[in-house]
């Protein structure tokens, strides 16, 4: 079980805004010169790998804003509107096929948003019929398939029908159970709402039911907080996030809307993230680190237990061993060492795939300092541990020497209790988990050039 130690005082003097190292070099790296073309030239190549694949799919419908939202989305009552969309998809598949080994399996696949649910269930059977067709999905439950549900927009023959057409693991969010935080972040979603999917869910068989909290939001206390915990705890789902709720109105239009005033201060959010870890921890859950507990026996703490955990754009993964196709709006892909990410409107999307083209917008292709640095804060970030040794010997070079300047800027934290740094390892100790990101920032060397205010604090 991953130790834990919470320090109040070290976290506030601590606590920056920095990336979350779903990726690095993180998405502020991508440029245009990487294009379509580089894309498939760079696909192309891997199929010498015969990696498995990882396919993303972007729905980015919504009936009804959240106002902390910061995802890509469309909100609309239209649902009509998901057609042209559903056909660009289907299009894109088949060009994204065009450029895979049909003999590569799709170990892993998922469907994000917006609300993948807000189309119907015969436009959710043909997508996944479409993607069947063009990739080679392993069969026999074998995948680690999963969607993102909002339980305002599932019911028990939705959730049948997701099992049906090869879903076996969903995460939903729930982000408080109380009323005035619901109303005040226009997110009206009723406990017996979220209970009758969990429900719905088990009496399909899904494999894995995975919650999602936001902590920080407007009229949240300490107490209130643990009415939520308790009852989500009483659910026992296999895995639960809480999030840290960023307030960045300037750059997420919605969070206009939220009044600061009733954001809950410094200090009584450091008290609720303390609450919620002691709670987890007692009802025993795994801290996985960066928000994420998971029960014992889940995926991902077995992962982090044998040393496999790893850590994409949909946070962390077991899947390290996988291409990962992004389709839809705004998705990022990760294709060898290379990152490219889809055009951000649908226009835009839509323009690209009536061209036939593939709708790559952007991206980075890792040199190698890129992908020994994506090494070094991957094993931190997952397994809060780097054996110094591996590293040198998978990359050819002297750490000491290589990261001199790494080494030195880690003396504080190391005088700090954060972490220990010998000859052979680097390890983070409990009190440095919750401030991991601080770590791996050392490792950044994009960082310097960076401005804060476009990251997330921290905690």
């Amino acid at each position: 079980m991953t130790e834990l130690t919470f320090d109040a005082e070290l976290i506030r003097r601590y606590d920056k805004a920095g990336p979350r190292y779903t990726s690095y070099p993180t998405a502020l790296q991508f440029h245009q010169e990487f294009t379509a073309d580089t894309y498939r030239e760079i696909a192309l190549a891997s199929n010498q790998s015969a990696r498995p694949l990882s396919l993303y799919f972007h729905l980015p419908f919504c009936d009804t804003i959240c106002y902390y939202c910061a995802c890509n989305k469309v909100v609309t009552k239209d649902r009509a509107r998901a057609v042209p969309y559903l056909e660009a998809l289907h299009k894109e598949i088949e060009l994204q096929a065009e450029v895979f080994d049909r003999t590569r399996a799709v170990t892993q696949l998922h469907w994000g948003g917006g609300t993948p649910t807000f189309i119907s269930h015969q436009q959710m059977r043909d997508l996944m019929q479409h993607t069947r067709k063009h990739f080679n999905l392993v069969e026999d439950d074998a995948g680690e398939f999963s969607i993102e549900i909002d339980p305002r927009e599932a019911n028990t023959e939705t959730i049948k029908l997701l099992r049906e057409i090869g879903f076996n693991r969903l995460s939903m969010g729930v982000q408080d159970f109380d009323p005035a935080v619901q109303k005040a972040v226009n997110r009206i979603q009723s406990e017996q709402e979220t209970v009758d999917v969990i429900q719905a869910a088990r009496d399909c068989g899904f494999y894995s039911i995975s919650l999602d909290l936001i902590y920080g939001l407007p009229h949240q206390t300490e107490q209130s907080f643990a009415n939520t915990l308790a009852r989500v705890i009483e659910l026992s789902p296999d895995r639960i996030s809480v999030f840290n709720y960023a307030h960045l109105p300037e750059l997420f239009k919605p969070q206009r809307r939220i009044n600061v005033e009733d954001l809950p201060g410094p200090a009584e959010k450091l008290a609720i993230l303390h609450q919620s870890i002691d709670k987890l921890t007692d009802a025993g859950y795994v801290y996985i680190g960066m928000d994420h507990f998971a029960k014992p026996d889940d995926e991902l703490a077995l992962a982090q237990a044998n040393g496999s955990l790893y850590r994409n754009f949909q946070g962390y993964s077991t899947h390290a061993d996988c291409d990962m196709v992004a389709m839809g709006i705004t998705s990022i892909g990760m294709v060898a060492n290379s990152y490219s990410q889809n055009v951000k409107t649908t226009d835009e999307y839509y323009q690209h795939i009536k061209q036939n083209q593939l709708p790559v917008f952007r991206g980075i292709e890792l040199n190698d300092d890129d992908v020994l640095r994506r090494f070094v804060i991957t094993e931190l970030i997952c397994n809060f541990v780097l054996d110094i040794n591996r590293t040198e010997q998978a990359y050819q070079i002297t750490f000491t020497e290589y990261f001199a300047k790494e080494l030195q800027a880690l003396q504080q934290m190391q005088a700090d209790g954060l972490l220990e740094v010998t000859a052979g390892y680097i390890r983070v100790q409990p009190v440095g988990k919750l401030l991991i990101r601080n770590i791996c920032m050392v490792f950044d060397h994009y960082l310097q050039q960076q401005a804060e205010k476009q990251f997330s604090r921290v905690i």
